[in-house]
């Protein structure tokens, strides 16, 4: 399953909210990938995450693969907007 969403964090996807989507990310088994324009990376690597510099007004992509889809997704979507990136 893969959805898009719109970053609107004026520092775009940046380190402190980053870090707590990837701490969310590895709490499941499942395979979550992030895709930013042409390059795709593992949710659950900070170093990956912040490599591929996602800037303001950008969209990005999450799938996720395996079991519970649905609840994976509505754990990185709660910690996309209470930390206001989305």
């Amino acid at each position: 399953m893969r959805r898009e969403y719109k970053i609107v964090d004026e520092a775009g996807l940046h380190a402190r909210p980053a870090s707590l989507l990837v701490k969310e990310a590895t709490k499941f088994e499942n395979e979550i990938m992030i895709e930013f324009q042409d390059k795709k990376m593992t949710l659950k690597s900070i170093m990956a995450v912040m490599s591929l510099g996602v800037p303001r007004n950008s969209m990005i992509a999450i799938q996720v693969d395996g079991d519970d889809q649905e609840e994976v997704f509505n754990a990185l979507e709660k910690v996309l907007v209470e930390q206001a990136l989305i």
